[in-house]
């Protein structure tokens, strides 16, 4: 093989196994999520209403790294089952407010255990996995607008 086609052998991807553990990471999730009638979108969504009680929509847009148009249906969903408010901003109507209800918070008492019990599975050791963490939020903070 040509030294320049080693480049798409699929061993040699970053892409490929960042995928590959994503998916399984969220397969691992759905069961402990079905119980709290959440989706993994819907989950994260939570816990950044969880951290901050009220936020606007880019605010939260830019901490799940998501397009606002994905979010808006989200957001209805999560106000259909009670857990958060949305509202426009009375000093700038075209900012949108969400804020965590009573059930919202009620909920949270509940998801404790999701991260709770995938820790008990050990999949990394601690510094592994901080180490792990470390390196997936420096690429994620990268310039990838190139």
């Amino acid at each position: 093989m040509k030294k320049e086609y080693e480049l798409l052998l699929l061993k040699n991807q970053i892409c490929f196994p960042t995928y590959a553990v994503a998916n399984k990471i969220l397969r691992r999730y759905q069961p402990l999520l079905k119980e709290l009638d959440l989706t993994y979108t819907q989950y994260v969504t939570m816990m950044v209403m969880w951290e901050r009680e009220t936020v606007n929509e880019k605010d939260l847009v830019a901490a799940l790294y998501l397009k606002a148009n994905t979010l808006t249906e989200l957001l209805k969903k999560l106000r259909r089952k009670g857990y958060v408010e949305i509202e426009k901003d009375e000093a700038d109507r075209r900012n949108i407010i969400i804020k965590l209800t009573g059930e919202g918070r009620k909920l949270k008492d509940r998801a404790v255990e999701v991260p709770k019990t995938l820790a008990e599975e050990h999949w990394l050791t601690d510094e592994e996995f901080y180490t792990f963490r470390t390196l997936l939020y420096k690429l994620l903070e990268g310039d990838w607008e190139k």
